[in-house]
């Protein structure tokens, strides 16, 4: 029997429809929505899991060829928004209200350029319309300021009945708090541990973060306090590690990796910083200044994904000095692009660890 243009038909061929990474029917997952029927004209909701999808088009094209499969179809009109899912709560974890899903940032040695991926990362997730949110928890070293454009900006204390709130400044739609910004730029941080735990807890709980699609956290090198603190009093969404391809900062990435595999935190993926330099004179040459494919080794033999690679530019270093992140100031660069990738990939793996419950 012939299908009748009508709702309940729009759904039912869509309903072979999957989500390419999940695997599962569109229809089923509840991302086919509000679906109207106006002279031959179908509208509908598409629904993603994250504004950052970067399958967005290929999904987009495959509902609307179903729907044109029925008879009677002149035209389909797909109005695309995206609702991210909130990563589960633990019970011995104490989650962030009004924030979904927190992401760490971190890398087993010091200078494989790992806040200038988590600063890139962030901003192209807010690019792209999600609600972002940034620790800097590199007590001793709190860099974030000046790659985010806020060496200037003073964060603002609330007092309240509960305690004092601090108000996180803003740029580049990111929300960020810091150490920079309560100390003096040549003032050392010779704190130990419980000091170090107590700031990083208050920058957890005590910002007010509103509404938060993702809170990337900046984790200082290595496997001591400031990791700990945060595997163990948030539920986390993963943990993405950066590396070059220098044996030296595998090895000790590695060794990161493993930490926050033995704490229950899921590891999202590897990033490969510096894969390759391109000199600005000859940007068709490629120079494999600290080895090449070691990113992709690791992530092959710990079966992890290979969440991108970012080749070696000057404006990547000139950006983060000047406080303009490369995917905006020069959004087509090769180093720009490898980054709004792996931030697209990012979102994506942690929709889907939301969503099966990982």
């Amino acid at each position: 029997m012939p299908l009748t243009l009508s709702p309940a038909s729009v759904l039912d061929v869509l309903r072979p429809v999957e989500d390419p990474e999940l695997r599962r029917s569109l229809v089923e997952l509840n991302m086919i929505r509000n679906v109207e029927i106006q002279a031959g004209t179908v509208r509908f909701t598409l629904v993603l899991t994250t504004p950052s999808c970067p399958l967005r088009e290929f999904i987009v094209d495959d509902c609307k060829k179903a729907v044109f499969a029925l008879p009677g179809v002149a035209d389909v009109q797909v109005d695309v928004t995206a609702e991210t899912p909130q990563q589960k709560s633990l019970p011995d974890r104490t989650g962030i209200p009004g924030v979904k899903n927190i992401i760490a940032v971190s890398s087993g040695k010091g200078g494989v350029g790992k806040s200038t991926v988590a600063v890139n990362i962030a901003v192209a997730l807010a690019e792209a319309g999600s609600a972002v949110g940034m620790i800097d928890a590199d007590i001793y070293g709190p860099n974030v300021p000046t790659m985010l454009g806020l060496q200037n900006a003073i964060i603002e204390v609330r007092k309240t009945p509960q305690g004092d709130v601090l108000e996180p400044p803003s740029n580049y739609g990111v929300k960020m708090v810091s150490m920079g910004f309560l100390i003096d730029p040549d003032q050392p941080v010779v704190w130990r541990g419980p000091m170090l735990n107590g700031i990083i807890r208050q920058f957890l709980y005590q910002a007010d973060w509103g509404e938060l699609d993702y809170l990337i956290v900046d984790l200082p090198p290595g496997t001591g306090d400031a990791q700990l603190t945060l595997a163990q009093a948030v539920p986390m969404a993963g943990v993405v590690i950066v590396t070059t391809p220098q044996t030296v900062a595998l090895q000790d990435a590695r060794r990161g990796l493993k930490m926050f595999q033995n704490l229950g935190v899921h590891v999202l993926g590897v990033v490969e910083n510096m894969s390759y330099f391109i000199p600005p004179d000859l940007p068709d040459r490629r120079y494999d200044i600290f080895g090449s494919q070691g990113g992709e080794r690791m992530a092959q033999e710990l079966n992890l994904p290979l969440l991108g690679c970012v080749p070696l530019e000057l404006n990547v270093r000139e950006g983060g000095d000047a406080g303009l992140p490369i995917v905006l100031n020069y959004p087509d660069s090769a180093s720009a692009q490898a980054l709004r990738h792996i931030a697209q990939q990012v979102a994506a793996k942690v929709s889907i660890a939301a969503l099966i419950g990982i």
